[in-house]
């Protein structure tokens, strides 16, 4: 796993904070030691007074830990991280967060397959409307309106 640089002489471990928003929701977790998240360009780190970053976090899990305690585990679909001045804001338009990796992973699954049928659904209706209009300018057409 590869940690990204921190600002040069600053060494403390400290922790930092992670605020999380979503549509419906937001919250703070105090006390993180290490948060690792993947964008585009591959896995990557961030530890306490780490050099100030904004990326776009891919669908999938990430995961962070805050003092001492499990390991907490961060599933999104998609979403905006920036870290400054020790804290890491993350803005999504859905998260599931917790400690037991097969429960998240699943619930996240059944996220994203839910939302998969629902732009189906959406592209079906699209295209009944589409044929719709379709129908009727040609309806239009043939009475000369």
């Amino acid at each position: 796993m590869l940690y990204a640089r921190h600002h040069a002489g600053a060494r403390s471990l400290s922790g930092f904070a992670i605020q999380l928003h979503d549509s419906a929701r937001a919250e703070r977790i105090e006390g993180v030691t290490v948060f690792v998240g993947e964008d585009n360009s591959g896995s990557f780190g961030i530890l306490a007074n780490h050099a100030r970053l904004m990326t776009a976090l891919v669908v999938g899990l990430a995961r962070f830990r805050a003092d001492e305690q499990p390991w907490q585990y961060l599933a999104v679909p998609g979403a905006l991280l920036y870290f400054r001045d020790n804290v890491l804001t993350i803005i999504t338009r859905h998260y599931l967060r917790g400690d037991d990796y097969t429960r998240i992973v699943s619930e996240l699954e059944e996220q994203l397959l839910a939302e998969e049928e629902q732009l189906r659904a959406i592209k079906q209706s699209l295209h009944r409307m589409e044929e719709e209009i379709l129908r009727r300018m040609w309806e239009m057409g043939r009475r000369g309106i």
